[in-house]
């Protein structure tokens, strides 16, 4: 023990030692997992969720300890820990994070398998305006999180406002936008979350002096560390404490109808009908607000059909529903005083309040308005019986538009709240309500939930996020990988952009197709734009269209790879697009958003720059790459010049993997999972390699949770003179199985093998163009097993 304290007396001698002069240590205890430290100025309540997950709360002298958090769900385990003190300083020991407490001066440190994560500088401090909290940072941290931005991937050096606000027209720089939170996220694999969800700032050392500043107006001092093993785990053990996302529905992986915005039934209906004519395939078509009124100004809050626009919706949602594609309708939190609803908002008092207790009344750009008070029961029952009308039509998707809210004074109060304490969590505990709706009125239902604002933890409610108002421009593509791996790093693996781009006349179609094929390898497939841009492709040039649908059949046909990765995020937490440092923890790649893998083994260069020809790619050591379209292999560790074709962007797939796809199909409810093609890239350096693919019916909530579920697993391993590929199953206990019909592709086959075996019976193929193709009928109850000789 006495080694131990040494050692992190060492370690800690290198930090600067300015923590509050003030702050005097006073006295410690330990009760019931909690380490109680007393203060001259109030007292530290610490606490481990597990060996990963330690929490410090702060509570100073006069106040009174809030335990409720908006983030966290996860309950504290039993962790074993130890601790000893001495004159100088007390030392608490688990499996995992170490904390040292230095009496005097006093300071906090933490640490991670022997090795400073960070420690508080001046800890909690207050001035006139702001609760701070101030830590020490190693001078070299890349610093990623602070919710989505475009800043590039290292965010240090930034003052950074914590206040949900849309940006319009972004292009490859904003600071401040719709989804803020207070997470940091360190290259040392650890992140911090100030759980405390009032407005503010987070100072990732703009001073450069080493400090990382956390800045609010009111509420928690209190701050979780969470580590990781590997960036993989980090991402884990952070969704474990704030939820993990629920597997949305299959459909909503595939290709939306949306523009801003389809104004009639007949227009909407005229555009479903052009993308089954031009056999483009298509999953849902999305609606904007001129459902409930012809105008954007003025009918905002009306909540209600239009019936003159929209004669029949509930029979338009139908008929859509019987091919495939299936209705999203957007809604708001705003009530316009001319509004259908607002007499009705009023009565009921579902409003929130002014100084006097009378509604709050304000000006924005869509007229003047109120806002829906959610945090009072009146408010959040008056809602959600909107929302199950709007359900009872038969939609199968909600949009919730201008969440942060857009428009917020000060001045509004809330249940029990003022507007700057719940500005940033509106948009949250909006999601909150639908997603407990769906709970209570269709348990069987998967919600698909569109939002543009929110806050940590936000992924449990099944919330897709998209970045907001994009510039349709170069400069606003630019920056959409670098916030979705932001933002999947941060738990919200389904962050995604209005493909082609939302604000501005833009009808460039290489922007348009570059973006489209992007969209291939990113959460949500979503073209949207402004009412004077076409943004589906069935509406642009012939050009355009041939690309777009190139793309979107893409887009389809890894419906089974890309179901699997939802299957992923919800069960670990694991964001669908990563950094190219998850898999080469090389610090040369900390920065590097221009590639990025999608799952386990795609790396995707999109093409961000308009007459791009050739393009230079980083290929991740410990692994080579083939090319997904030529299957040209490229060795791992080194970076090398590809040629970059029109018809798709730069994709590679690593060796030893397998992809399971299926045939173009035109909407999702055509794919069971029982006719599939699956790809395995053999390579000679990979011995033995292993990888699964979820399956269920696509559509009913819990379907892994209640059993209702099959897992195939592949194997491919070499053994003497054999590459034997086996595949078996798992079985959920209320899965009904059927037989399977695969074609199983084995790539860099480059010699005529002299036997293929299917269990023991010998076939006779031979390969093309390097490439063996395999039929297989496969009853699932029994493993398969194919074998073919190596030369």
């Amino acid at each position: 023990m006495k080694k131990n304290i040494f050692y992190l007396f060492i370690c800690i001698s290198s930090i600067v030692f300015s923590q509050n002069a003030e702050r005097k240590f006073l006295s410690a205890d330990f009760k019931n997992q909690i380490i109680n430290i007393k203060v001259s100025d109030g007292s530290y309540k610490i606490q481990f969720y597990n060996k990963y997950i330690v929490e410090t709360s702060f509570i100073p002298t006069e106040e009174t300890f809030s335990k409720k958090s908006h983030a966290v769900v996860l309950q504290p385990e039993k962790t074993i820990f130890k601790t000893q003190e001495t004159t100088d300083f007390i030392e608490i020991i688990s499996d995992g994070i170490q904390i040292k407490i230095q009496k005097n001066p006093f300071q906090i440190s933490y640490f991670y398998q022997n090795k400073t994560l960070i420690s508080e500088k001046l800890g909690y401090q207050k001035d006139s305006i702001h609760e701070k909290i101030q830590l020490n940072l190693d001078q070299n941290e890349v610093l990623y999180g602070a919710g989505a931005r475009a800043l590039g991937m290292n965010r240090r050096g930034n003052r950074l406002q914590l206040y949900n606000k849309a940006h319009y027209g972004y292009e490859t720089r904003s600071e401040l936008m719709n989804f803020t939170m207070p997470i940091v996220i360190s290259s040392k694999k650890y992140l911090i979350h100030f759980d405390n969800p009032a407005i503010g700032f987070l100072d990732l050392d703009s001073k450069k002096d080493n400090s990382l500043t956390y800045e609010t107006i009111s509420g928690r001092k209190t701050y979780q560390i969470i580590v990781g093993d590997s960036w993989k785990n980090l991402v884990e053990n952070y969704t474990d404490l704030t939820g993990k996302q629920p597997l949305p529905p299959r459909w909503v992986l595939g290709n939306f109808s949306s523009r801003f915005g389809y104004h009639s039934q007949k227009e909407t209906e005229q555009t479903i009908q052009k993308f089954q004519e031009e056999k483009i395939p298509v999953d849902a078509v999305i609606l904007d607000l001129y459902w409930f009124g012809k105008t954007i100004q003025g009918t905002m809050g009306n909540l209600e059909v239009d019936k003159d626009s929209f004669p029949d919706m509930k029979g338009m949602i139908s008929k859509f529903k019987s091919k495939g594609v299936k209705t999203v309708l957007i809604t708001e939190p705003f009530i316009l005083s001319n509004s259908k609803k607002w007499n009705e908002a009023v009565e009921k008092d579902v409003l929130a309040k002014d100084s006097v207790g009378n509604p709050a009344k304000y000006d924005f750009y869509f007229g003047n308005t109120g806002i829906v008070d959610i945090y009072k029961n009146e408010g959040k029952f008056w809602f959600w019986n909107i929302y199950q009308d709007i359900l009872n039509l038969g939609v199968k998707g909600l949009w919730g538009d201008l969440g942060e809210p857009e428009v917020l004074p000060s001045w509004v109060k809330f249940h029990q709240a003022k507007a700057d304490e719940v500005h940033n969590i509106y948009g949250h505990d909006w999601a909150k309500l639908i997603f407990d709706g769906y709970k209570n009125d269709f348990p069987t239902e998967r919600p698909f939930i569109l939002m543009r604002a929110g806050y940590s933890g936000s992924q449990r409610f099944g919330m897709i996020p998209w970045s907001g108002d994009v510039n349709r421009t170069w400069g606003g593509f630019q920056s959409q990988p670098e916030i979705a791996l932001q933002m999947g790093m941060q738990g919200l693996g389904y962050m995604h952009s209005d493909l082609g781009g939302f604000a501005g006349a833009n009808l460039d179609d290489n922007l348009y197709t570059r973006w489209l094929q992007y969209g291939v390898f990113q959460p949500i497939y979503r073209p949207h734009a402004q009412d004077d841009v076409p943004s589906e492709p069935v509406f642009r040039s012939e050009r355009a269209k041939k690309l777009a649908k190139k793309a979107i059949e893409l887009r389809y046909q890894l419906l089974p790879y890309n179901y699997h990765l939802a299957f992923e995020n919800h069960q670990k937490g694991l964001p669908l697009m990563r950094p190219l440092f998850f898999e080469e923890d090389s610090e040369k790649l900390l920065t590097n958003s221009t590639s990025y893998l999608w799952g386990n083994d795609f790396l995707i260069t999109p093409i961000l720059k308009d007459s791009i020809t050739s393009k230079e790619i980083y290929f991740p050591k410990n692994s080579n790459w083939f090319d997904f379209y030529t299957d040209e292999k490229i060795a791992g560790g080194q970076s090398k010049t590809v040629t970059v074709s029109e018809e798709n962007i730069p994709t590679f797939v690593k060796a030893g993997s397998f992809i399971p796809m299926t045939s173009i199909i035109q909407t999702t409810d055509n794919y069971t999972g029982n006719q599939l093609i699956v790809h395995y890239y053999h390579d000679a350096t990979v011995v033995e390699s292993e990888r699964k693919l979820y399956n269920d019916d696509g559509i009913t909530a819990n379907a892994f949770e209640n059993g209702s579920y099959e897992i195939l697993e592949f194997e491919a391993e070499m053994e003497k003179k054999w590459l034997e590929i086996d595949i078996e199953s798992e079985i959920g206990s209320q899965w009904i199985s059927s037989e399977k019909e695969i074609t199983l592709i084995v790539h860099n086959i480059n010699w005529s093998p002299k036997k293929i075996k299917i269990n023991g019976k010998n076939i006779k193929i031979s390969p093309k163009n390097n490439q063996l193709s395999i039929p297989i009928k496969w009853n699932f109850q029994k493993e398969l097993k194919i074998k073919i000789s190596l030369k």
